[in-house]
């Protein structure tokens, strides 16, 4: 079984090209208040270089429904990932997936998830480590990818006690807050694919 590895969080197309000649399967674009924030315009550009089967993802929180049409305008994301209940009131057509975001805090809010969705802590991007276990749990009903305080050091263990859909990493390939390091992209991405054998 594959797992799908995301690296969240790009800002440059340099970045883009290492995620991607890595094997990522999904690179995200952050497009709410954070240091990873990126203009929908720099995040297309960023993303031009992506072939049809690297999943672009918008990366968003609570936003507005103009805000979210800017977006895909410009951008022409994948995929949505958003907290669930924004998708309530949000416009999102049927050409863009849906990946709802689950935390910790309200982690029954999984019997309302019937695809893929992503999990993690209270905050998105602060490398807030979940409760592995009752994550493990929760990855048994449906395509749930782990975020929140995975490294390259630890992502093996996550993925052998969680058996998730996918990975995803932010802030632990990071050199200092919104910028990349190219070295840890690669490491993060090894050490996820090594774990593939476990699924």
């Amino acid at each position: 079984m594959s797992l799908l590895v995301k690296i969240c969080g790009l800002r440059t197309a340099a970045d883009v090209s290492v995620a991607i000649d890595e094997g990522a399967d999904a690179v995200g674009f952050v497009f709410a208040e954070s240091p990873r924030r990126v203009a929908p315009a720099d995040a297309a550009r960023a993303a031009s270089q992506c072939s049809d089967n690297v999943i672009k993802v918008a990366v968003m929180r609570h936003p507005s429904n103009e805000d979210l049409q800017q977006v895909l305008e410009v951008f022409e994301p994948d995929v949505l990932q958003t907290d669930l209940g924004d998708f309530d009131v949000l416009d999102v057509p049927d050409s863009v997936r849906r990946w709802p975001v689950i935390r910790e805090s309200m982690s029954a809010a999984h019997n309302e998830v019937s695809d893929t969705f992503l999990y993690e802590g209270k905050n998105s991007g602060r490398g807030e480590r979940v409760d592995w276990r009752r994550a493990a749990e929760i990855a048994a009903h449906g395509n749930m990818i782990l975020a929140g305080g995975l490294d390259a050091h630890n992502v093996g263990t996550a993925v052998r006690i969680v058996r998730p859909f996918g990975v995803d990493v932010s802030s632990a390939i990071e050199s200092e807050p919104g910028k990349k390091d190219p070295a840890l992209i690669r490491k993060f991405i090894s050490a996820a694919r090594a774990a593939e054998s476990i699924l």
